[in-house]
């Protein structure tokens, strides 16, 4: 792990545009780590969901809730990620949920203009105190469907979310408004890099008609303060425990060492997200 908390500058362009890009947040060793269990990971391919994207591209996506201590639960549970968390949302967070999302090659689709409080609105979340990390697995580039942003766009408040093929999208008019406004701005990131934005900043992103994937972790934290006031299939608060930051290694030299795959980890018996997920706009992918 390579930074600390955030700095003032990082905390400030968050608040100002509503996300800040924070080069090299894993180290190279880390990423790697998680790259080749993600790819190597058969409980990807038993539980993945697939999303239509109204334009005959699909994207490849698992999600839980539970962090758990996988390689996967110390990146959502070390101390750099969680206190930055808090930092950003002014208090104590927990794990809302966490998603590798596969965007492969030439086959990866597009995601509309969204909100992810579009979504988590309907859990009975009242209020956006949310932040989502986007952890670039690989390299994430225009030509392969990297993230794109409105900065500026969360002092808008929530915006209604519609379908557009198997996604639910912000209405299309508000969001063309919006642009002729406000910038839009590609985030192209490399391996180890992590976005922090806030739960309603209008994002999306390309198919991937190139020959690499894009594949990403995203970890999503509620502030504990807003504990949702019904249950619904993300999970209510949930006290965190943080780990050290060099857990992560540990676990990823656990992960290799060990000859038994860690199969059941992503449990679909368990895990309310992993059983609803393949309904239409169910939840917020990137």
């Amino acid at each position: 792990m390579a930074n600390g908390p955030l700095s003032l500058e990082q905390l400030e362009q968050y608040r100002h545009d509503g996300y800040t890009l924070v080069r090299g947040f894993y180290s190279a060793e880390e990423i790697s780590l998680l790259r080749r269990a993600a790819k190597e990971d058969k409980a990807f391919d038993e539980h993945a969901f697939s999303r239509g994207d109204g334009e005959g591209g699909r994207v490849r996506l698992s999600l839980w809730n539970h962090p758990g201590d996988s390689i996967y639960g110390m990146f959502a549970r070390c101390e750099s990620i969680v206190n930055a968390a808090e930092a950003i949302l002014g208090g104590e967070v927990y794990h809302y949920h966490s998603k590798m999302i596969m965007k492969d090659a030439r086959v990866g689709g597009a995601w509309a203009w969204h909100q992810d409080y579009g979504y988590w609105y309907q859990n009975g979340v009242l209020a956006p105190l949310l932040t989502s990390v986007f952890i670039a697995v690989d390299p994430a580039t225009r030509e392969n469907g990297c993230l794109q942003v409105i900065p500026g766009s969360h002092e808008l408040g929530r915006i209604d979310h519609v379908l557009t093929g198997d996604q639910a999208g912000a209405d299309r008019e508000r969001v063309e408004a919006i642009l002729t406004r406000l910038p839009l701005v590609h985030v192209e990131m490399a391996p180890g890099d992590a976005l922090f934005f806030h739960a309603n900043l209008l994002h999306r992103s390309d198919r991937n008609e190139s020959e690499n994937p894009r594949w990403s972790m995203i970890c999503c934290y509620n502030a504990a303060r807003n504990d949702p006031y019904k249950d619904a299939h993300h999970p209510r608060y949930t006290p965190l425990a943080k780990v050290a930051d060099s857990e992560i290694v540990a676990a990823g030299e656990r992960r290799f060492a060990d000859s038994a795959e860690d199969v059941a980890w992503l449990d679909v018996n368990r895990d309310a997200s992993t059983r609803t997920l393949n309904r239409p706009g169910a939840d917020s992918p990137q």
